[in-house]
């Protein structure tokens, strides 16, 4: 194979990753690309926001929580749009967390007004369901989000230690969990993922630990416990899965993402605890696009950092592709 660095429009950094790659067959950490916002409550600030999700058109959606609203922006950070504001209305909110867009359906969770809000992608209402409790389609703190296979919407009621299933419409079909620490029981769970197949990926947080379930909750396999190590946990928040199902998680307590097969095995990590150009602050919300790019809420320095993609010899990448990406 001949490589070359002629190609202006393939950054450096990239080209000596895929040689260490393709030499050691390893599976290389994303690269930092770029950022954008700042605290404030400004056009592209956050104070506080949480969760993300991409569009069709790989538009970023963020939920920034302590300004209840959400923010639209370009997948290079440009800011396009917002809607919400802080209230109880169907196009209001308190401490908007969770987001799941599926076509033109955008779901929200409310963590305070215990809602989950259906909007279009332009914000227009389009629906809410919930409310207090611990009854069928209730919540006490719903968090992560997600729309499986069929366009079901789940939604982890983190004190309730459950899952609920909905229609996309927010009709109540069914549920999974209970508090407790064995398998299929939550310690207050928060994210979620679901993967090409219609497993639910489910970070269970003070278990320390990612729980995969199939798309009716039963149980399939679980990993993780509290520790700094590779494959270990400090209050996992997030979770996502790409195309190729690799598995990321925002493990918040110990400033990283973490990326796991399917089935759990530690793939690699990338970041640490500060404000430079990949670290995070309690990174608290992860999405993956169709080319690879990593897009990270790094919810105490009020800003989204952008990565990737990935390069590994392992996953069967070749240069040339890796070349098409970049030009």
């Amino acid at each position: 194979m001949t490589l070359s660095l002629r190609n202006p429009g393939i950054p450096l950094a990239l080209f000596f990753l895929f040689v260490l790659a393709s030499a050691s067959g390893a599976v290389s950490p994303p690269v930092y690309l770029l950022q954008w916002g700042t605290h404030g409550n400004g056009n592209g600030q956050f104070h506080l926001p949480y969760g993300v999700a991409l569009d069709a058109l790989n538009n970023v959606y963020v939920t920034d929580a302590g300004n209840d609203r959400i923010e639209v922006f370009s997948n290079t950070g440009v800011y396009q749009s917002q809607w919400g504001s802080t209230g109880t209305g169907s196009n209001q909110f308190r401490v908007p967390v969770g987001i799941a867009i599926s076509g033109p359906n955008v779901y929200v969770t409310d963590v305070n007004n215990n809602y989950t809000h259906w909007f279009n992608t332009g914000g227009g209402v389009l629906g809410l369901w919930g409310g207090f409790g611990a009854g069928n389609g209730l919540f006490n703190y719903p968090d992560g989000v997600v729309v499986g296979l069929g366009g079901n919407v789940y939604v982890v009621d983190a004190q309730n230690n459950r899952v609920q299933i909905f229609d996309g419409a927010g009709n109540y079909l069914n549920q999974w969990g209970g508090p407790g620490s064995g398998p299929g029981q939550f310690n207050f769970p928060i994210g979620l993922a679901a993967d090409a197949v219609g497993n639910i990926y489910v970070t269970d947080a003070l278990n320390e630990r990612i729980q995969e379930f199939t798309s009716a909750g039963s149980y399939i396999t679980q990993w993780g416990s509290l520790g700094s190590g590779p494959g270990q946990f400090d209050f996992p928040y997030d979770v996502t899965v790409d195309g190729a199902g690799v598995v990321y998680v925002a493990d918040s307590g110990n400033n990283r993402i973490q990326e796991f097969t399917a089935s759990g095995a530690y793939l690699t990590e990338w970041g640490s605890f500060g404000s430079g150009n990949g670290q995070f602050n309690g990174p608290s919300g992860v999405a993956v696009d169709a080319s690879g790019f990593v897009y990270v809420v790094d919810n105490g320095n009020h800003r989204v950092q952008k990565f990737g993609p990935l390069i590994t010899a392992a996953r069967g990448n070749s240069w040339s592709s890796l070349r098409r990406k970049y030009k």
